[in-house]
């Protein structure tokens, strides 16, 4: 019974996962925007020149651009191993959970239940999915660096091996802080703000427990989790994507000095830099998560 929920969970993650992949790519693209600035030269001033930013659809059209369609779902092996990896091991432990505390003459969760099992399941998946989620933040990356310092990673096995062996195994849990973090927020933001107004819409009788009721819950879970995880989201992206030379100082001390760095050279707003990409793909990211694990369990029920 309890294996039942890592399955629907995982089939809805990768499904999700993947049909969302160029919109997260997109995203990181933009969250790395005026990364160099950082070290820029001070002008008359005072002022560090800070570079025009570029919308999604322009980051898009580029990528298409430089590198052709098939360009947009790199790093996708990387996604289908971190959503086996990550997603699947939250959505069975909040199941789990849910189950657990669910009280059983009403069989309602109180909410702070619903948050501190997205907590709990969210910081648990990421220590699980970390070293999935670095690869995919450096294969997308990539495009963006000029031909002669590209990593260019041939698969998800080959970025492991890779930093395994040149950075060494603790590379693999670059920015884990971070990611158990953001992990912990999405989770609970996504989870129990989905439980909670699909809960809410079924006992106000405004919809019944159907295709448009998941569509509404999952699409305002998803605007919550993007509003809560972005920042967080920045300084991961940033932190899993610098360049450690041997014998030379990281661009960056830890998430702090990454989060103070970007904030004094871009302002405070860069913390919420790719906003757009990511509203619009952890909005359709989670509808058709929640859709695919409505239908699922469906399928599945009689298991």
């Amino acid at each position: 019974m309890g294996l039942k929920g890592f399955v629907e969970g995982g089939i809805a993650s990768i499904v999700a996962g993947c049909s969302t992949h160029p919109l997260d790519l997109i995203k990181v693209r933009m969250q790395l925007q005026g990364e160099n600035t950082h070290h820029a030269q001070l002008g008359t001033n005072n002022k560090v020149s800070r570079p025009p930013r570029v919308g999604p659809i322009a980051v898009g059209m580029r990528i298409v651009q430089q590198d052709g369609a098939a360009a947009l779902f790199s790093g996708v092996s990387a996604t289908i191993l971190r959503q086996t990896l990550y997603s699947t091991t939250r959505m069975g432990l909040y199941d789990m959970m849910k189950n657990k505390w669910t009280d059983p003459e009403t069989g309602n969760m109180l909410l702070w239940k619903k948050i501190g099992a997205g907590l709990i399941a969210g910081g648990i998946g990421a220590c699980v999915g970390n070293p999935a989620d670095v690869s995919m933040v450096r294969m997308q990356a990539d495009g963006r660096l000029p031909a002669a310092e590209r990593r260019n990673y041939k698969s998800v096995v080959d970025a492991l091996s890779h930093m395994a062996k040149n950075e060494g195994i603790g590379s693999l849990w670059r920015g884990s802080s971070l990611t158990v973090n953001r992990a912990m927020l999405v989770t609970a933001s996504q989870l129990a703000s989905y439980d909670q107004i699909k809960e809410t819409i079924l006992k106000k009788g405004l919809m019944e427990d159907g295709l448009g009721t998941h569509v509404g819950a999952s699409f305002a879970a998803g605007f919550i989790a993007s509003v809560v995880t972005n920042p967080i989201d920045v300084i991961k992206t940033r932190v899993m994507n610098m360049k450690v030379e041997p014998g030379k100082a990281p661009p960056y001390a830890g998430a702090t000095d990454c989060a103070m760095k970007t904030i004094k050279s871009e302002g405070p707003m860069a913390l919420y830099k790719g906003f757009i990409p990511t509203i619009s793909r952890q909005g359709p990211f989670t509808i058709v998560l929640f859709v695919t694990l409505e239908q699922v369990r469906k399928l599945l029920k009689d298991f």
